[in-house]
């Protein structure tokens, strides 16, 4: 049997695991538009923070590989896909062919329709190549604009700010992650940045970033000027469906596929920031590792289904923990339970509907966060407990 996979990140990486663990023998292989072996997407931050190079970013070294009995084909971008002759070409003139073919091409920066976003010193943030370049504009420009006040142009903007570049974050939104964060959390958060240097324009457009050939500053729709010598673009990641568009697949907001994991077409799956399931598009990490497992499992004969991910972001802030899971309820409409101390910046917030934990929002102390995740899980029913959680008792639960 042979296998190929398009893309070496979480998806197409833990399909591949998945693939061995199962068949033993079938001839699997790897094909990357990159020039690195999978690495971690997440870690990029440390990386222009000088936390860590580019050798520690790598997950899995040669060995792994070799190992695993796993061919790698690095700097090998995919043009075409054969799907009656189950074969793909690579720019080497080769077409190398498949029994079963997964799709996991991730997503891409997307940048909107800004004028001036092709200027020198404009750049968006998704591999280790972009991080690199970064780094090299951070040698010389130290005022840096961020748009999107997102968790990613939150967490570039802490990185920069410790190698010494002073940081403005430009946010549609009137409040600062608006997946993650409610009105109030949002405003706790806000405040504990500005304490840390950073400045923030809210409810903010972007008209223009100007400059000669090279970035000198950004203007807004209502006139404002921010001079900087360094834009980074944070307005999200979109599924790139280029191949999948070739092959005829229709894409909704991102390549449908069914529960194993299989797209409408024959022995050909799909997994990870390209894909959309039961209308969900995820585009986060432990969704796309779980569907590189089923999709694996299934592509080698096994039989697994992927009921979807709880959408959940456990992560560090600027350095401060936060998490957010389910419905935080942004928009105020469902019952909750909330402790908040603005002094010492903490937020903590349990959503409840139909007497079932929906959601939460953990900022500045996560403790209780595997109580909570567990009764998120099971939809435990906490009518009993319910005074209990007011006053923030999760061994309760």
């Amino acid at each position: 049997m042979k296998y190929i996979i398009i893309g070496n990140g979480v998806a197409g990486t833990t399909a591949a695991a998945n693939i061995r663990k199962v068949d033993h023998e079938g001839e699997i292989t790897i094909v990357s538009d990159e020039a690195y072996p999978f690495y971690s997407r997440i870690r990029l931050i440390d990386y222009l923070a000088g936390e860590t190079d580019e050798k520690g970013l790598v997950i899995y070294k040669d060995a792994w590989y070799e190992k695993n009995n796993i061919k790698l084909l690095l700097n090998t971008p995919v043009s075409e896909i054969d799907k009656d002759m189950k074969e793909i070409a690579v720019p080497s003139g080769q077409r190398l062919k498949y029994d079963k073919l997964l799709i996991a091409a991730g997503g891409v920066s997307f940048i909107p329709p800004l004028p001036g976003s092709d200027k020198k010193g404009v750049f968006t943030l998704r591999t280790i190549k972009d991080a690199g370049e970064i780094k090299k504009c951070v040698e010389q420009a130290k005022k840096v604009i961020l748009i999107g006040g997102g968790i990613l142009g939150i967490e570039v903007g802490n990185s920069l700010r410790k190698v010494g570049c002073s940081v403005s974050i430009i946010e549609f939104f009137s409040r600062l992650l608006p997946r993650q964060m409610d009105r109030e959390g949002a405003e706790i958060l806000k405040a504990q940045m500005e304490k840390m240097g950073f400045t923030f324009y809210l409810g903010a457009k972007t008209k223009e970033i100007f400059g000669d050939d090279r970035v000198l500053g950004v203007k807004l729709e209502d006139g404002t000027i921010i001079d900087c010598n360094m834009v980074i673009i944070s307005a999200g990641v979109r599924p790139n469906t280029e191949l999948a568009n070739k092959i005829g697949v229709k894409c909704n907001r991102g390549l449908p596929v069914n529960d194993r994991m299989e797209t409408e077409i024959q022995d050909i799956y799909a997994a990870g920031d390209l894909i959309e399931h039961r209308n969900l598009y995820y585009g986060i990490w432990p969704a796309a590792e779980k569907q590189g497992e089923v999709a694996g499992i299934n592509m080698a004969g096994g039989s697994a289904g992927y009921e979807g991910t709880t959408p959940s972001n456990a992560l560090k802030i600027a350095g401060i923990d936060l998490i957010a899971a389910g419905d935080i309820d942004a928009d105020s409409k469902l019952e909750s339970i909330i402790q908040k101390d603005k002094e010492k910046f903490l937020y903590k917030k349990l959503v409840i509907k139909n007497d079932i934990i929906a959601g939460c929002i953990l900022y500045g102390d996560i403790s209780g966060w595997k109580k909570i995740k567990k009764a998120l899980d099971e939809k435990k029913d906490i009518t009993s407990i319910k005074n209990n959680l007011k006053k923030w008792d999760m061994e309760a639960l």
